[in-house]
């Protein structure tokens, strides 16, 4: 095992955490959120609802 520094080691954390999630990432289809503002009778207020769209 090598000797790590703290910083080395996040460092080799971050880089092996990047690895890992990298593929995932660039083969997702583009989406897009898109936020509204309505007004819910029921609350008597605002609600914000939030959809997920493709682009």
């Amino acid at each position: 095992m090598p000797d790590f520094t703290r910083r080395g080691f996040l460092a080799a954390s971050l880089a092996s955490g990047a690895a890992l999630r990298l593929p995932q990432i660039a083969s997702a289809p583009a989406t897009r959120r898109v936020l509204t503002l309505v007004y819910d009778k029921s609350l008597g207020a605002m609600r914000a609802v939030e959809k997920v769209v493709a682009r």
